[in-house]
């Protein structure tokens, strides 16, 4: 996977609403394009952004894909799957006895005081959940031989029902996968093209609940995943790029297409990874290691914490009520969006979201046939936005419609129709500003010791009212704010994330056993990076999941500065644990033996650096190329300033708006804003 000297390289963020696309050159020169999501086919959406992107750049598509040396993509379609229920009609084969494993769950709900709620339905309906006669011990011995004809015949059965895709989870094959690659193989004899995914492969650690969940979520989407990079792959080549597609994984990392296939469970945060590793990416030129990342779109809002420079991840993960146990970026996401629709309900209260207009018909504004009033169609009636030039003006928007749509609201509240838009407004952003408790507060970090960096199309109108609601000073709004998603993608590298279970306590253990345990898996990944014909720098970095002998979960503790040839490595692991524990939990027990669950190597091929986008030229500052009468709290006449003809150090206060083709950024009274040398706004925020 060789650069060349010249090129584009383009990320591709495919939303619930837009499909935003960036190219940047080997000069760092950034073009960008914004194109409507197509949820039927997102690759038509994708087509579409690379012709408005080739027409920014003056050339067509095939003279674009032709001087393209790279394309990352994030995708939801594994989101959108298992969201909307329309993945792989699904089979699981698993251990005699322990078939209902998926309802049992762990005895838990996610919330355990609501009595009435149900649990969420079982992605393999019981029977296609079917029993095989076997078993591993927990030390790897086979206690019960895997019996063939049972194997068999369930696979029969399988087949009579038409199965698309089967899980193969049996208890402690992430000690000794035979079973389950002897029943693979007779899987592709039995289901020739079915997709098939073993728990040894996707998730080769202890917890048994995790491993089959994981396991069936994997099989569940992977089909879907696999048709739509497939047509996407297909069309790319068709329309004239030859070079490599790159999948952003829900770890911050990317994976090539057929791997992104094989652990298509690793895709479902694709699209909000892009964000964290742009932000992550913003960290750095910036200069400022402490971000809260809030990307605000036209479904949803995704809130992360950038704390010293790195992003917090988690196994922790449940999507539509599903566990996805695999390493993942720490990303809280609440259905508040610009597409987010309005409502009151039989008691007069007036509620936003999570259901959202999407990309069609979309808000009423749009003029596409939506009449449901959301929060874009507030902002247009609160005169944020601009009908005339939304998108560029490629899309005008219908002032009318949105004000109809909030009038309902505003007869059902029996209040007038500012008021409702007003109402609407404030009500999402407080769903915001929780939201970000939610990653913040709640995990032990003053946000108040953070900036707020904004992106998203949706963010720019918002972000200065959370910013207040959390009492935070510093708000950053990149230029790329609309596509910064995209831009990040292109900040990743390919990476590799190794697990095996080693349970011990850390006395017991042996030194040159568990760097032994390392290198292997290291030999693994390397051969795995080595299969995505990369040639670059390869990194490897060592972690444990540890916690204390009573302990129910574990802590992940960096090993990067344990010296092996030390004078005793072990202890210094069992250090570094207490230290880990101590600095999230305020303390250490460190009389307590420590416990190493799961030993975990990433593997990392480093792709060449991003190059730096040229600082804006020096110049006269901007001023306001037009007025725009908005609403907050009455009507103010604010000035309207374009945002890529800011030059670095303009000064701008508030109340005021700054705008491009695809942001509108919402400065309030006392609000400053100061550009920075690349063009970003650095706002400071007036307190209340």
């Amino acid at each position: 996977m060789k650069e060349a000297a010249t090129g584009y390289r383009i990320g591709i963020d495919v939303g619930g609403t837009f499909t935003d696309l960036v190219a940047v050159d080997d000069r760092g020169r950034i073009t960008t394009a914004k194109s409507a999501s197509t949820p039927q086919d997102q690759s038509i959406g994708v087509l579409t952004g690379l012709d408005l992107l080739a027409g920014s750049l003056g050339i067509d598509r095939a003279a674009l894909l032709g001087s393209t040396e790279r394309i990352v993509h994030g995708t939801t379609v594994a989101t959108n799957a298992l969201l909307e229920r329309k993945g792989a009609k699904l089979g699981l084969l698993t251990t005699e006895g322990h078939r209902d494993v998926l309802e049992m769950r762990e005895g838990l709900k996610d919330d355990r005081y609501a009595l009435r709620q149900p649990a969420p339905e079982p992605l393999v309906p019981r029977h296609l959940r079917l029993p095989v006669r076997e078993r591993i011990r927990a030390d790897g011995i086979a206690s019960t031989p895997l019996k063939h004809a049972s194997m068999r015949s369930a696979i029969r059965t399988l087949a009579t029902e038409q199965v698309e895709a089967v899980a193969v989870c049996y208890l402690h094959a992430y000690r000794s996968p035979e079973h389950e690659r002897t029943t693979a193989e007779a899987l592709a004899r039995g289901l020739p093209g079915v997709y098939v995914s073993l728990s040894s492969d996707v998730f080769p650690q202890i917890k048994e609940f995790e491993r089959v969940c994981t396991t069936v979520v994997n099989a569940y989407v992977g089909p879907v995943l696999e048709g739509y990079l497939e047509r996407l792959v297909e069309r790319l080549t068709e329309a004239g790029y030859a070079g490599p597609v790159l999948i952003m994984q829900s770890h911050g990392g990317l994976a090539t297409v057929a791997d992104a296939v094989r652990l298509a469970a690793g895709g479902v945060l694709s699209g909000p990874a892009g964000g964290v590793a742009a932000a992550r990416h913003a960290s750095r030129i910036l200069e400022h290691g402490n971000l809260i990342a809030f990307d605000m779109g036209g479904t949803s809002t995704d809130m992360s914490l950038i704390v010293e420079g790195e992003a917090a991840v988690s196994t922790d993960r449940r999507v539509a009520g599903h566990r996805v146990a695999l390493h993942s970026l720490d990303i809280a996401s609440i259905g508040a969006g610009g597409g987010s629709i309005a409502r009151v309900d039989a008691g007069g209260v007036l509620h936003v979201g999570p259901a959202s207009a999407g990309a069609a018909p979309g808000p009423a504004g749009y003029g596409k046939g939506g009449t449901a009033p959301t929060v874009t169609d507030a902002n247009l009636v609160l005169g944020f936005l601009d009908s005339e030039r939304f998108l560029g003006g490629r899309q005008r928007l219908d002032s009318q419609a949105a004000a109809g749509a909030v009038d309902a609201v505003a007869a059902d509240l029996g209040i007038e129709r500012m008021a409702a838009a007003e109402g609407i407004h404030r009500i999402i952003n407080t769903h915001m500003a929780e939201g970000i408790r939610l990653v913040s507060v709640r995990r032990g970090i003053d946000p108040r010791r953070l900036a707020l960096l904004s992106f998203g199309g949706a963010a720019g109108v918002h972000v200065t009212a959370v910013a207040r609601a959390l009492d935070l000073s510093r708000v950053v709004v990149p230029r790329l704010a609309p596509v910064f998603s995209a831009w990040g993608m292109l900040a990743s590298d390919l990476r590799y994330e190794m697990v095996r279970t080693h349970i011990g306590d850390a006395s017991a253990l042996d030194a040159g056993g568990l760097d032994a345990l390392y290198r292997e898996m290291e030999a693994q990944g390397r051969a795995r990076v080595a299969e995505a014909a990369f040639e670059g720098d390869i990194r490897c970095r060592r972690s444990a999941d540890m916690r204390y002998g009573e302990q129910i979960f574990e802590v992940e503790v960096p090993l990067d500065r344990i010296d092996w040839s030390g004078p005793d490595p072990i202890a210094a692991i069992a250090d570094a644990f207490h230290a880990r524990h101590e600095a999230l939990y305020t303390y250490a027990l460190r009389d307590q033996e420590a416990v190493l669950v799961n030993a975990r190597l990433a593997v990392v091929g480093r792709l060449p650096a991003l190059p730096a986008e040229p600082a804006l030229a020096q110049g006269s500052p901007a001023v306001p190329d037009a007025t725009r009468r908005a609403y907050l709290g009455h009507w103010h006449e604010l000035s309207v300033y374009e945002f890529d003809a800011l030059v670095p150090g303009q000064r701008i206060d508030g109340p005021a708006i700054v705008e491009s083709a695809t942001t509108t950024v919402l400065l309030r009274a006392g609000d400053a804003a100061r550009t920075t040398p690349h063009g970003w706004l650095d706002i400071d925020i007036a307190r209340a």
